[in-house]
């Protein structure tokens, strides 16, 4: 089960937001808030550390 959480790095606009999950061994997943039962990216876990360490 994936327990998803709007990312630190979304606005506080309320409107445009990134989601993270976690909950799956070794990825984060990651979707558009707008739309919860759409796509999900799974990222695996050393590169999603590696894109968040660029901000």
């Amino acid at each position: 089960m994936v327990l998803w959480r709007t990312s630190s790095y979304s606005g506080n606009n309320g409107g445009d937001c990134v989601e993270v999950g976690s909950g799956l061994p070794g990825v984060v997943p990651v979707r558009d808030s707008k739309r919860p039962g759409g796509p999900v990216v799974t990222v695996p876990l050393a590169a999603w550390a590696r894109f968040v360490r660029q901000f």
